[in-house]
């Protein structure tokens, strides 16, 4: 089996909906663009992936929405060092078909109520929903480290909440753990690091706005 030596997870740029989220409203998730701040953000993370892949080949992942898709391509990567493949399951958490403000609004504070991990958006996802899916895609990753010629890097350009949950199933932490945990920003990243103990690291630690509190014995 050939692990690659990281993983990284890079959020989106800037889009419209992280701007005006009367947007959704008028045009689909996962057709909106990066905005021009966006596009400036994913062009400076690139100069940081392109110094750290340096001429070693890389494994991409793209999320299907149009802004991580522009957000891959203002990395600059060569694409002569990547091999790049959009997956769906790696797609933002579905929060309806086209959103009413207030009513999305209003159910982002039954949600923080309730749990950012067990509340389902109506006509939507739960967290625990996209959980999920990202299990099922790193059963899929994990079986494409049996090719012996596997890159030693991987790329996954996604959203913030997906990364969280990827974190969260690859380093199995609890439910609890995950709720204190705030997104990245935009066109921020984090990576999984293999270390000489044969276990990956992450090389620092998404910022938390509460202590957890766990149920029982897992906390």
């Amino acid at each position: 089996m050939s692990r690659p030596r990281r993983i990284v997870l890079i959020r989106h740029g800037e889009s419209e909906g992280n701007v005006d989220d009367t947007v959704y409203e008028r045009e689909p998730d996962h057709a909106l663009s990066l905005t021009e701040r966006g596009r400036k953000q994913a062009e400076e993370a690139g100069v940081r992936m392109r110094e750290l892949f340096g001429d070693e080949q890389v494994s991409a992942y793209v999320s299907p929405y149009r802004r991580t898709h522009q957000t891959f391509q203002a990395l600059g990567l060569d694409p002569r060092l990547v091999r790049v493949r959009e997956e769906p399951r790696l797609r933002e958490q579905d929060w309806g078909n086209w959103q009413e403000r207030e009513d999305v609004r209003k159910q982002k504070v039954y949600r923080d109520a309730y749990g950012h991990f067990f509340y389902r958006f109506a006509q939507g996802e739960s967290g625990a929903d996209v959980y999920d899916r990202v299990g099922a895609f790193l059963e899929s990753l994990w079986r494409s480290f049996e090719d012996p010629a596997h890159p030693p890097n991987v790329l996954i350009v996604t959203h913030g909440l997906t990364m969280r949950l990827f974190c969260m199933r690859w380093l199995h932490w609890t439910v609890a753990e995950f709720e204190c945990l705030s997104n990245p920003d935009n066109a921020e990243s984090r990576a999984l690091l293999l270390g000489p103990d044969g276990r990956y690291h992450l090389d620092r630690p998404f910022e938390r706005w509460c202590t957890p509190e766990s149920y029982g014995f897992t906390g």
